[in-house]
């Protein structure tokens, strides 16, 4: 069952065409991940399918409804999006941007409610904020300020969140971290969580279902080990690799040839050298 399709979707800027006659359905409460090379259309893809970017051609369907023509509040009430390396106003508490997270529930004639203040005490809870609340978003370290925008988009209680880069400039200890409470937002709440990421071995780890994209098609999807090989690799990314298994997960694990220190090789050199040199 899908809960977000792309129907011969055409995108671009101006008169340059960056996504052309794309079909896409997203998996209802899994774990979807856009992988392609830089330029390829993941980015804007995925802001086409949150409504902030008009298609030149095809449309885009939430729960069975043309996203185009439904009203913004009503969107906003299904589907979250985070978008690359947001920004607060200096000086904003994490709880009042949590607070952001509920503008779809309001309107002129309802103020804030009990069930407001669940929702965002929820979202704090859930992302571990609770005790950083007061806290300036801007005082946050990375991983800390990315779990602040995600509980705000938890406090809209979607049942669909798209994320775009949600790793990007984080070390690795705060990637796992990000990644794991969006793992566990889908295992716990079974969410639809759609995201692009680079880290190949990263997409397979944590996505239920990869989309490749190429040449401003879809060049593959399916399950991380459908998706992921040599091939794949060689043609998305232009980047000879080995494919293996993740000895932890299982999962497929991309091995990217290169020049660089080579520790195997060495070995086998030198003993090469020693075994020929008696």
């Amino acid at each position: 069952m899908e809960t977000l399709t792309a129907k011969d979707l055409t995108l671009g800027y101006g008169e340059e065409i960056i996504i052309d006659d794309l079909n896409i359905a997203i998996p209802k409460g899994e774990i979807t991940v856009f992988i392609g090379g830089n330029g390829c259309g993941k980015s804007t893809l995925l802001r086409s399918m949150a409504r902030l970017l008009k298609p030149k051609e095809g449309g885009v369907v939430l729960h069975g409804e043309d996203i185009a023509k439904m009203p913004t509040k009503e969107v906003a009430r299904k589907l979250a999006i985070l978008p690359q390396s947001p920004v607060s106003p200096e000086g904003l508490t994490v709880y009042d941007l949590v607070k952001q997270g509920r503008h779809p529930y309001k309107s002129m004639f309802k103020k804030w409610s009990q069930e407001d203040d669940q929702a965002v005490n929820e979202a704090l809870k859930s992302t571990n904020m609770i005790d950083l609340q007061e806290r300036s978003v801007d005082s946050l370290s990375g991983g800390q300020r990315q779990r602040a925008w995600i509980a705000m988009t938890l406090a809209q209680k979607t049942d669909t969140i798209l994320l775009d880069e949600p790793t990007t400039y984080l070390d690795m200890t705060h990637q796992i971290e990000i990644l794991d409470l969006l793992f566990e937002l889908n295992e716990r709440n079974g969410s639809t969580v759609v995201m692009v990421l680079h880290d190949l071995n990263l997409a397979c780890r944590y996505a239920h279902h990869i989309v490749a994209i190429k040449d401003k098609k879809v060049y593959a999807q399916g399950k991380p080990e459908e998706v992921i090989s040599c091939n794949m690799v060689h043609d998305v990314f232009q980047m000879k690799c080995d494919v293996t298994y993740d000895p932890m997960f299982g999962t497929p694990m991309c091995i990217p040839h290169g020049r660089g220190r080579c520790l195997i090789k060495n070995a086998v050199a030198e003993s090469y050298k020693t075994a020929t040199a008696h």
